[in-house]
């Protein structure tokens, strides 16, 4: 694993991962993990954006409800709002990069380090860091700036893995194997009064 200690923060780009109102609809939205989520995320964005560095968003698709590309809720949540300069990629994957030009975008900002916030914590997020990994990026995974939702055991009905399990389950599998686990105070504090030129 490429320790992001071993990368400045400089060559840093933030992910938002899936965003998106998608999720709220159906009935799981009422049992989402971290209330807090929103305003983690915007405090990463608006310290990415201060040290000029790439933020990029994503939106996933599937046959879910409300992951159709034409379906109303198909959007950023309302609190995101992407520059010009910030793309929005969709995405039919797991993982970030595969089916996005994620890769080549990220090369032309020489960017060598990544940040993943977004939903859900222990499927596209965690996918994401572990692929990232692999194409050799260091990784900081933000789990105050993640999200999900309870995990329904299809072999045993009304059997569920909980928040909490997920949390600790996901943080122990990637930590120094994939990714350093890393708040959004530590991330913040990192990401003050770096001098970056403005993106181009």
């Amino acid at each position: 694993m490429l320790d992001p200690k071993d990368v400045p923060v400089s060559q840093s780009a933030l992910l938002v991962v899936d965003a998106q109102n998608s999720f709220k609809v159906g009935p799981r939205w009422e049992r989402r993990n971290n209330l807090a989520f929103e305003k983690n995320v915007s405090a990463l964005i608006d310290a990415y954006r201060a040290a000029n560095l790439p933020v990029v968003f994503f939106l996933h698709t599937d046959s879910d409800e409300g992951f159709a590309t034409d379906h109303p809720e198909f959007k950023l949540m309302d609190f995101i709002k992407p520059r010009k300069d910030e793309p929005v990629f969709i995405k039919n994957t797991r993982n970030c990069f595969t089916s996005t030009p994620l890769q080549p975008y990220l090369l032309e900002k020489g960017v060598r380090r990544i940040a993943i916030v977004g939903i859900q914590m222990e499927q596209c997020c965690e996918t994401t860091a572990r692929v990232a990994a692999d194409f050799g990026y260091a990784v900081d995974f933000v789990t105050e700036g993640t999200m999900t939702f309870p995990i329904p055991n299809w072999d045993a009905p009304g059997e569920e893995l909980g928040v909490e399990a997920i949390r600790e389950r996901t943080e122990y599998t990637l930590r120094r194997r994939f990714a350093r686990i890393v708040t959004v105070a530590d991330l913040t504090k990192e990401l003050k009064g770096i001098a970056c030129p403005a993106v181009a």
